[in-house]
């Protein structure tokens, strides 16, 4: 990520607030939610087409 120069004459001021407790509730369970859907999903695995196999040697 970089930084992000301020023009001349320009101030990037935030301005920012407590959260109520229902907006907490709501980010919360909104963030739950995502994270469930998320962990469902199936990653696609890239494959080389080169398999190997090692077996131990019995003794």
């Amino acid at each position: 990520m970089g930084h992000i120069k301020e023009p001349d004459g320009v101030d990037f001021v935030v301005n920012s607030r407590l959260l109520t407790k229902e907006e907490e509730i709501a980010i919360s369970e909104y963030i739950r939610a995502y994270k469930a859907k998320q962990s469902h999903k199936q990653v696609a695995v890239k494959h080389t087409g080169i398999i190997t196999t090692k077996k131990k040697a019995v003794a």
